[in-house]
């Protein structure tokens, strides 16, 4: 897999469902009332729908991340920031560009990947993470294990924020 620093990742649009917000809270077994009751989410929480969940968003992140890759393309590690409710309802879009990749000592390939999940004009999630990429052709980052997986090795992952306030 041939990537840089600089690279933009494909954009991806999805329509948040009332399905999908409900059937990720229930996978994760988080039965708040604002990931499923929309009177409760509206009234009591103030919000405009039901809306996604944390670990909700982790995965659609890590789906993101592994559309891009394919399936050799292994999760280090990741860290994001909701600013913002995505709800029901709400047109999702993904964007990435690739931060910068580095080789650690045990020549395991990472890309540090910065991932903007926005509504409309709207930031409503901030994203870095570490992935781990084929070097070449005979290179799979799933067959190494122990001092051969290191997503520490190139450095602390750090959000940078996006904030023009």
């Amino acid at each position: 897999m041939d990537v840089n620093a600089g690279d933009a990742l494909p954009g991806l649009d999805v329509k948040v469902t009332a399905r999908m917000v409900i059937m990720g809270a229930s996978s994760s077994r988080d039965w708040q009332p604002q990931h499923h009751d929309h009177a409760w989410a509206v009234d009591r929480a103030g919000t405009r729908d039901i809306f996604l969940n944390t670990p909700n968003q982790g995965g659609w992140i890590e789906r993101y991340l592994t559309d891009w890759t394919g399936p050799l393309g292994r999760l280090g590690k990741m860290r994001f920031r909701m600013r913002r409710s995505i709800c029901t309802g709400d047109d999702l879009s993904f964007g990435g560009v690739v931060r910068s990749v580095t080789t650690d000592d045990a020549g395991c390939t990472w890309a540090d990947v910065d991932v903007l999940l926005s509504v409309g004009e709207e930031r409503a999630t901030e994203c870095v993470a570490r992935i781990a990429i084929p070097a070449d052709d005979s290179d799979n980052p799933w067959d190494r294990a122990g001092d051969a997986w290191t997503p520490d090795a190139p450095g602390p992952l750090e959000l940078q924020s996006q904030r023009k306030d």
